[in-house]
């Protein structure tokens, strides 16, 4: 029997858009999740398995009944304003469960292709398009442990012979995207307002803000792409190319909505501090795997307000 893909942090919204892809592929898929998590879509060849990632012992039965072909290593903590309040889990969540990733690799002598999931957060403010060999100076914790995840990945690559894989994901949206993020958000608030639960009037932070957004399913298909011809041990930005402010976006959902709606900024939605500039160069990117960004902005826009009004 040929060896398993596993993806960790199958459970959750990118995972949820990965599986699909690698079904495509008729793949067998392992699928971690962690204790107390239910996966957003089950499907068929998925085998489901809960693993603690804080815990290390787990984490190396896991890695030894699995032997997987490729590892995808999605889990993690995933939000940028949570950080500042819960650094602690920040940190364990993306730099202590990769840590034990490698090290039960290691121990069990296994050396798959893995993908960790960086974020473009780790790089200096710029006012221009970011590249793969410019500063990286990350101004809050999660990108912080991000960076450090990054640096487990390296140091298993050039120590211990494991091709780690490093994906610099910019903002990537999508049905199934938890509220708490913008564009989920959004949606949500647009499809309780045409539902008549909500006044017509939308709650929102920051307007300012220039982002660089790429819909979920353009991401997995640059992390497959990636597995397939990357270069270990090198970052890749996982990017549109395109900054789009955050008052334009939200221009593209209310003309998407069916009622009339009005805009309200909300003190409590600022964050500490918020880039004004966050966008991505995916030359590379392309160079080496020949991925493109293929969905366009206008219908990821659709596609998340079609999914929060079935909800």
């Amino acid at each position: 029997m040929a060896a398993a893909v596993l993806v960790t942090g199958a459970a959750g919204f990118v995972g949820s858009h990965l599986l699909e892809l690698l079904a495509q592929d008729k793949t067998d898929i392992v699928a971690w999740q962690r204790p107390g998590t239910a996966p957003l879509i089950t499907g068929t060849g998925v085998r489901w398995v809960t693993v603690e990632m804080h815990d290390r012992t787990e984490v190396a039965a896991a890695i030894n009944d699995a032997r997987p072909a490729a590892v995808y290593h999605l889990a993690g903590v995933p939000h940028v304003g949570d950080s500042w309040s819960h650094t602690r889990e920040t940190f364990a969540g993306n730099v202590l469960a990769t840590h034990h990733l490698f090290e039960a690799l290691r121990r069990a002598a296994q050396a798959p292709r893995v993908l960790v999931t960086s974020s473009a957060t780790v790089y200096a403010p710029a006012d221009r398009a970011l590249h793969e060999d410019d500063e990286v100076l990350p101004n809050n914790p999660y990108g912080t442990s991000k960076l450090a995840q990054e640096m487990v990945a390296m140091r298993a690559w050039q120590d211990d012979g494991i091709p780690g894989l490093i994906a610099r994901a910019f903002n990537h949206v999508g049905p199934r995207q938890a509220p708490s993020f913008l564009a989920p958000s959004i949606a949500r608030q647009i499809a309780a307002i045409e539902a008549g639960q909500l006044a017509p009037v939308l709650k929102v932070g920051n307007l300012e803000p220039r982002r660089d957004i790429m819909d979920v399913r353009d991401t997995v298909r640059a992390y497959r792409a990636m597995m397939q011809s990357a270069k270990p041990g090198e970052p890749y930005n996982v990017c549109s190319g395109q900054a789009v402010a955050v008052k334009e976006l939200m221009r593209l959902f209310i003309q998407h909505a069916r009622v009339p709606i009005t805009v309200e900024q909300d003190p409590a939605r600022f964050r500490p501090n918020d880039t004004p500039l966050i966008l991505g160069d995916a030359t590379k990117l392309t160079t080496d795997t020949g991925w493109a960004a293929e969905v366009p902005l206008e219908q990821t826009v659709e596609d998340l307000l079609a999914y929060w009004r079935s909800q």
